[in-house]
């Protein structure tokens, strides 16, 4: 991502501005032109410097939402598979998506129950593992 290069020029100029008007005081024009050059210079340097960190911080932001977009996409993929599925009782499963690894956690009926759901959420695209943390009912 590239500074405006208006916002550039209005900086370069107003520090221009602020180094002609150091040339009303007394001295050799040359000094006052060689302080102009460094005070440039300088100001150059450190709004390249704070472009490059802005840069790098929306792009660390934007990664991070997206993975935390695609986590959430997968969780709701999951559950409308678990809910589409007749057997598995969709609030005794809870779905956590971190990574793109989902676990699995809550109550089943059967082991077969268990089995199914881990099938459900590893057969979503964008899932790397599934941890099926999913419990047996104790049948009463």
């Amino acid at each position: 991502m590239k500074f405006p290069l208006d916002i550039k020029s209005i900086g370069i100029a107003f520090l221009l501005v602020a180094g002609l008007s150091g040339c009303e005081k007394p001295g050799p024009a040359e000094t006052a032109g060689i302080k102009i050059d460094q005070t440039v210079g300088e100001a150059g340097k450190k709004i390249n410097e704070s472009v490059e960190k802005v840069t790098e911080k929306i792009g660390s932001q934007r990664d991070k939402a997206g993975v935390a977009i695609d986590d959430a996409e997968i969780t709701a993929k999951i559950k409308a598979a678990f809910f589409a599925e007749p057997g598995l009782k969709t609030l005794q499963i809870s779905v956590e998506t971190d990574k793109s690894v989902v676990t699995l956690s809550g109550s089943v009926d059967t082991l077969g129950n268990s089995e199914m759901a881990k099938a459900l959420a590893g057969a979503v695209a964008g899932v790397s593992r599934v941890k099926n943390k999913l419990v047996l009912k104790s049948v009463k």
